[in-house]
């Protein structure tokens, strides 16, 4: 089958960095059965290609970009027919990928991967543009198959008309190999982890203040931030303003080989998120034997209460109390690490590109039937 996947970006030619691990691991084994275009909306200022992975990965280059994707994406199609389009990111990339599905008469699929159903003023995260809102709330709903991440993200799209099918995109076993959940170490601080960009939506401003709460009960707790700074210092001002810079330890961006060891010398994972669709980093964490207690979205919802805390969204108390109430529990947080584990291996990263591989199968076979005029060849998630 031939696919053309449409992405924002995290597909450097490096694989290293600038790079969405997840959406490596998609792309990894799909190439190994499938002849796979990956167009990268915004990963470079210029016109590009390379092979990463087994596929081809082409940059739109300057703007405008989505006319030039557009345009790229029919030049591939006229040269080489693509069986279906697929677009990671239900807002530009949708657009792209619904438009040249319908130019061509193919199947689209879109999955819903992050902030393209929100708007958050107040931090700027999300979709700022009524019309951009707009645009992506019609490309879900008339797509032929569309898919979120977790039910966080599936509610969302339902409150839009839309019912998406929940395929998360899972972690590489093969990456991050499975152990079992370890005892914690009393002779050394309890170790907290956290992975992700610091950012406003990533809220960890509430984490350090729930920190700078644990250490005031006394408590021996140390924090390690894995991500690069997009917030322009703002954290780890934060940081020095509520005394933690012994005992917070800011390492910046970490390529995938040397986040591994960090998670997995970990106690907890922490995620203090004002939105996610997932994140990764919990099924990350829970591959190799960390449970997670975080804020009230994405997957940490999903895995809560048996398998992850969740807490309310904002509230440094509710945090600080979660995470000390577990480290004061150990059976209970090896049992929330066992059973977390057994969740994100059941759908990992195999599991998901043999899922989308039915869908794909689905909405082809869909499709080929309505231009015979068998059905109406659109297949709705609704009837997949």
């Amino acid at each position: 089958m031939r696919i053309a996947l449409i992405v924002p970006g995290g597909v450097n030619r490096d694989g290293e960095r600038d790079v969405i691990p997840a959406l490596l691991w998609l792309i990894e084994r799909l190439a190994r059965r499938h002849d796979v275009e990956v167009i990268a909306l915004r990963q470079k200022a210029e016109r590009d290609s390379w092979s990463l992975l087994g596929a081809t990965v082409r940059s739109v280059g300057p703007r405008p970009r989505l006319p030039r994707a557009l345009g790229l994406i029919m030049s591939l199609h006229r040269s080489r027919p693509f069986d279906l389009f697929h677009a990671i990111w239900a807002d530009a990339p949708g657009v792209v990928a619904f438009t040249a599905a319908r130019l061509s008469r193919k199947p689209v699929l879109v999955h819903i991967a992050g902030g393209e159903l929100v708007w958050m003023p107040e931090i700027a995260f999300g979709s700022a543009s009524p019309w951009s809102r707009k645009l992506t709330r019609a490309v879900i709903r008339r797509a032929d198959c569309v898919t979120a991440a977790s039910g966080h993200m599936i509610e969302l799209a339902k409150a839009v008309g839309c019912a998406p099918i929940r395929v998360p995109l899972g972690v590489a076993a093969d990456r991050w190999t499975p152990s079992p959940p370890r005892q914690r170490s009393l002779d050394r601080p309890a170790r907290l982890v956290q992975v992700a960009s610091l950012t406003p939506v990533k809220d960890q401003a509430i984490l350090l203040q729930a920190m700078a709460r644990l250490l005031a009960e006394g408590r021996n707790v140390q924090l390690d931030l894995v991500g690069e700074d997009a917030y322009q210092g703002t954290i780890q001002r934060h940081a020095a303003e509520l005394g933690l810079n012994s005992r917070v330890t800011f390492h910046g961006f970490l390529p995938q080989r040397r986040v591994v060891p960090t998670v997995r010398d970990a106690d907890l994972m922490v995620v203090s998120s004002r939105h996610e669709a997932g994140p990764l980093s919990l099924l990350e964490a829970a591959a190799v034997g960390v449970p997670t207690v975080g804020t009230d979205v994405g997957h940490v919802r999903e895995f809560a209460p048996d398998a992850a805390i969740a807490v309310e969204i904002g509230n440094p108390v509710a945090l600080a109390r979660a995470i000390g109430s577990l480290l004061d529990d150990e059976p209970r947080r090896l049992m929330l690490a066992a059973r977390a584990q057994q969740r994100a291996l059941k759908e990992d990263a195999d599991w998901t590109s043999a899922r989308f591989e039915e869908l794909y199968a689905e909405v082809v076979a869909g499709a080929r039937l309505g231009r015979l005029g068998l059905t109406r060849g659109r297949r709705g998630p609704e009837r997949l």
